[in-house]
């Protein structure tokens, strides 16, 4: 009997390391996401900035600025909660400056796709490390009833 129960006890303790070593791997695959990310062009500059809160969240801040006017300022919180990963996008002067949710659809060890299609737009987002030194955000779904898309090519800059 001590040998059985001796035996279960270290098979439930390898069982919670495993659990452990395995908790917020959504968010630990995404690490490459951190850092400061710029585009420059004739438009303005687009800066993102992720940074890690803790071992299950990322807070981001995006802007773009053309001249000395901010056309666009957006707060993301990246999150994962058990098994989920959530994107969750405050626009300034959208949504009554409340946070829209895009859970995570599809993931690859350089890529992650956000989607919401009950959001008016965009419904997806994808950010893809092309290279060490580059990300590909794009952004797309149904504007005014039409499909459209942005991509942007931001280089690390931090």
């Amino acid at each position: 009997m001590f040998q059985k129960t001796t035996l279960l006890l270290v098979f439930l303790a390898l069982a919670s390391c495993n659990n452990n070593a395995n908790k917020n791997e959504k968010i630990k695959a995404s690490q490459w996401l951190l850092g400061t990310w710029t585009q420059q062009s004739e438009q303005g500059i687009l800066e993102e900035t992720w940074k890690s809160v803790n071992d299950s969240t990322f807070e981001g801040t995006s802007y773009f600025i053309k001249g000395k006017d901010t056309l666009h300022n957006e707060t993301i919180v990246l999150q994962q909660k058990g098994e989920n990963l959530i994107y969750k996008a405050t626009v300034i002067g959208e949504n009554n400056d409340e946070a829209v949710s895009f859970p995570l659809t599809s993931t690859t060890e350089k890529n992650l796709v956000f989607e919401n299609p009950k959001h008016d737009y965009p419904q997806k987002i994808n950010y893809k490390l092309a290279d060490a030194n580059t990300l590909i955000a794009k952004i797309s779904g149904k504007q005014a009833g039409k499909v459209t898309s942005e991509t942007y090519t931001l280089k690390k800059t931090k």
